[in-house]
């Protein structure tokens, strides 16, 4: 039995607000930001469990070593500051420059007599031995 009463046949008609984005040319648009929306859940993610992996190292980092570095600069100093620890054997140097990026040096020597330490300090910044008596100044810890 087939009944075709006007208000039984179904039209497949879209909805009005559908119908609407399609005048607007929006029904491509309008997925970009769910799209957009898991790429950034899903990366979100993928960082995380990339982050949280451990890792095993094959080489161990050895932090303890001291290394030597060598440099060569004209650096124009100020002053410097010698503490001699005679306790514990060695003199602690602070030269202080006049250049803008570099301030301040440190420096230990296992050595605590005067001479000693002008010969180090002189060997080490490349400055001579007379320069070196001008513009140190002595601090003595017993």
């Amino acid at each position: 039995m087939i009944i075709e009463s006007s208000s039984f046949l179904c039209v497949m008609t879209r909805p009005r607000w559908l119908q609407f984005l399609i005048k607007l040319g929006l029904e491509f648009w309008l997925p970009i930001p769910l799209i957009g929306l898991f790429f950034w859940l899903s990366t979100g993610l993928l960082t995380h469990q990339v982050l949280s992996h451990t890792y095993n190292t094959t080489s161990q980092l050895h932090a303890d070593s001291k290394h030597k570095v060598h440099f060569s600069a004209s650096l124009a100093v100020m002053s410097i500051e010698a503490l001699i620890e005679r306790r514990e054997k060695f003199t602690e140097v602070k030269v202080f420059t006049a250049d803008s990026f570099l301030k301040q040096m440190e420096f230990e020597f296992p050595v605590t007599e005067y001479a000693q330490v002008d010969a180090a300090l002189a060997q080490t910044l490349g400055l001579p031995i007379t320069a070196i008596k001008q513009l140190i100044r002595y601090r003595v810890e017993n």
